[in-house]
């Protein structure tokens, strides 16, 4: 049963009122792109240009506030508005059930590992001293998110084709892959941004099934040692008997 349709679920999810952490994220994301649209023009930006992610500065500089700020840069109106309309298609309703805390240490969460991402394969199969702008890697985590807490919603696949949410997910997640295959090992390098995507979405699923993933890996570790464990104190009783009988005998006449 998935947790949506779930009796408690409701009572937390008041749908009368703006999510608090979203409408700032918007609003944040909405002002940063206008201050940078117009002083743009006259070369007044510049110290917006800190705001961007660039891996050698990361790495080199320890300008480590990148992985954050990069989040809030959008290279476009095309750009800002695809992942604003994201963000408010999938935050609204996680964030009410989840409450904003929890919410926005998901989404930073997200987004400061898909920054990791692409610092890391920017110095194994790109270029660390391109940019990467823009809060897509955290918006491909929320869609992770909704995808494993309301599997059955219906999402419209270019607002078109009419689709389960996990099986949209299941089709963004081998494009993405594809990608970030193609902008890394199969190419050359030159797109490595495109892995911020990839990077979400894999942090979100690490934070929503670690622990079924953990217990996973652990059970069969756990139950193996205690059968060996088990076998070994065997072993050893039977050896001890073995002597036992073999001293019994020494004196039996």
């Amino acid at each position: 049963m998935p947790i949506s349709s779930r009796s408690y679920v409701n009572r937390y999810v008041p749908s009368n009122r703006f999510p608090t952490g979203l409408k700032w994220l918007l609003i944040s994301n909405i002002a940063i792109f206008l201050l940078d649209y117009i002083l743009r023009p006259g070369g007044m930006d510049l110290f917006l240009q800190n705001f961007k992610l660039v891996p050698a500065q990361v790495v080199q500089t320890f300008a480590v506030w990148q992985l954050v700020t990069y989040m809030f840069v959008h290279a476009g109106i095309g750009h800002i508005l695809w992942n604003m309309l994201g963000l408010w298609m999938f935050g609204a309703e996680i964030e009410r059930m989840w409450g904003t805390p929890k919410f926005l240490r998901f989404y930073f969460i997200c987004g400061i590992s898909a920054g990791v991402t692409v610092v890391v394969v920017a110095y194994l199969f790109g270029s660390p001293h391109a940019a990467t702008v823009g809060s897509s890697g955290a918006i491909y985590g929320l869609l992770m998110a909704y995808a494993i807490l309301f599997p059955d919603r219906t999402i419209l696949f270019g607002f078109l084709i009419p689709m389960k949410s996990r099986v949209f997910v299941t089709i963004i997640g081998v494009i993405v892959f594809l990608q970030s295959y193609t902008a890394t090992i199969g190419g050359d390098g030159g797109g490595v941004a495109v892995v911020a995507h990839l990077g979400g979405l894999v942090a979100a699923y690490i934070f929503l099934r670690g622990r079924r993933l953990r217990m996973q890996v652990r059970e069969p570790v756990a139950s193996a040692y205690k059968n060996w464990k088990m076998q070994r104190a065997k072993k050893k009783f039977e050896v001890y008997l073995r002597k036992q009988d073999s001293n019994r005998d020494r004196w039996v006449q």
